[in-house]
């Protein structure tokens, strides 16, 4: 049995084809870049029409290699936080709202939660504009057309592709609108939101599984009897492809975006451990719940470096940056995309100080992602103060697998703790596919963490 894994992320959708341990079969992989609308109001959104045609190009890639054969299983990992509002026949009536859009905000005279603490412990989330209970009636103020219901991205794209496409509890609590005890929707949550259940894309139950309507059935003739998982927020999935699914290790992962967390077994309607104030905490599945923060800036820093510093290219920057000790660059702050949640820093936030005529675009490089490393070692103490003993630390994603000056400075920052970093560039798709099969419990040994770089001292040349 082969399985295919989809990524619904921000920048990118990718479709990669994995054995039944979950490893990459060889070539099976295909990406398509996403195209999001910034600006400095705060904007970013992308077309919901224009990603599942670059998801269908994916697969039309694969099955066109012959990758899609034997394919029995579909395992998705997707964005948190997305929302888009639909009419009356289904059709979008406007752009998806992305976790990086900082512009919702509460209604002139809104009331927020009658106890904001009982609220968070509840949902795991703030009445913020990260979330639904202000997203949706921001949304419809704005809107000139009235608005039947409202779904995210993964219910807009599975909807358009399988016979029934309700939203997973773990997209769900990424919501804010979740019980995260009862997983069901939160009354006052609703309230709040301004939304009646049957607004929302009803709630997938625990032996849900998709199959593809007959149209594109014959389409992908391959995967016409494959099973389609209910979808994985995508940073729940990371920590499960790093190996971090329990609280002995925290996973820092590194994209577009960034975040630490920390995964627990606890099962619907088990009391939760105590959440502090300035963490979340979103299902994995219906037995797992994550708890962490989250950074609007990640590999995003690099990307703006790149684009506007001209910073120099492959050995000539890593041997450029290799001469920054840690601790070094400019000091920056890092949230050019303001704040996630519960942070309210606006987009603009970031900034770089010390200037001189010497600072050349590698400082400036250094600095920013030496302000990541600084932000995520306060909140990972603050993870570390739930469960009452250090952690090991993983390293993953994409921004950090490409920077071995990153991962130094992530060392460095969050010394003493033992720090790996996992070399797969896909672990949000591979953590998907696991928990799509229930291996939780194979999750380290698959997940090849021994096989890491040797972390040299981040001031070695």
């Amino acid at each position: 049995m082969n399985i295919l894994a989809l990524d619904l992320g921000t920048s990118s959708v990718r479709g990669l084809v994995l054995d039944e341990d979950t490893q990459p079969m060889p070539g099976a992989l295909a990406r398509r870049k996403i195209t999001l609308a910034l600006g400095d109001d705060g904007t970013g959104t992308l077309s919901g029409p224009d990603y599942l045609a670059c998801l269908m190009e994916c697969l039309d890639e694969l099955a066109a290699a012959g990758h899609l054969r034997d394919v029995e299983l579909v395992a998705i990992s997707a964005q948190w936080h997305s929302v888009l509002p639909m009419d009356g026949s289904g059709a979008p009536l406007g752009p998806v709202v992305t976790w990086l859009d900082t512009r919702p905000a509460p209604l002139d005279g809104a009331p927020g939660p009658a106890d904001p603490n009982d609220f968070h412990q509840r949902t795991g989330c703030w009445w913020h504009r990260s979330y639904w209970s202000i997203r949706l009636p921001w949304l419809r103020e704005r809107s000139g057309t009235p608005i039947t219901r409202f779904v995210g991205l993964p219910e807009y794209v599975l909807g358009e592709l399988l016979d029934t496409a309700p939203m997973s509890v773990s997209q769900a609590s990424g919501t804010g609108l979740l019980d995260l005890g009862t997983l069901r929707w939160d009354a006052e949550a609703l309230e709040l939101a301004g939304a009646r259940p049957e607004e929302l894309p009803p709630l997938g139950e625990l032996t849900w599984h998709g199959r593809l309507r007959a149209e594109h059935a014959r389409r992908w003739p391959q995967l016409a009897n494959a099973r389609w998982s209910p979808p994985v927020g995508d940073g729940a999935a990371s920590n499960v492809g790093s190996g971090c699914v329990d609280p002995s290790r925290a996973a820092v992962t590194v994209g577009t975006s960034a975040a630490v967390r920390l995964m627990q077994r606890i099962p619907a309607n088990q009391p939760l451990p105590r959440l502090p104030e300035r963490l979340w905490r979103y299902r994995v599945d219906h037995d797992h719940v994550v708890t962490g923060a989250a950074y609007s800036s990640g590999g995003s820093l690099f990307a703006w470096a790149d684009r506007e510093l001209r910073l120099p290219r492959g050995a000539e920057l890593d041997a450029a940056l290799a001469l920054v000790p840690a601790g070094g660059g400019r000091p920056a702050d890092p949230r050019f995309g303001g704040d996630r949640a519960p942070g309210l820093a606006p987009a603009g936030t970031g900034e770089v100080r010390g200037l001189s005529f010497s600072t050349t675009a590698v400082d400036i490089l250094a600095g920013l992602m030496q302000g990541l490393c600084e932000l995520v070692a306060e909140d990972l103490a603050l993870l570390e103060s739930t469960i009452d003993e250090p952690v090991e630390v993983v390293l993953g994603g994409g921004a950090v697998a490409a920077s071995v000056w990153w991962r130094q400075a992530f060392a460095a920052a969050l010394a003493p703790r033992p720090v790996s970093h996992q070399r797969n560039p896909e672990i949000g798709a591979t953590g998907a596919a696991l928990v799509a099969l229930g291996r939780f419990g194979d999750a380290v040994e698959l997940a090849d963490i021994g096989r890491t770089d040797e972390l040299a001292s981040p001031t070695t040349t």
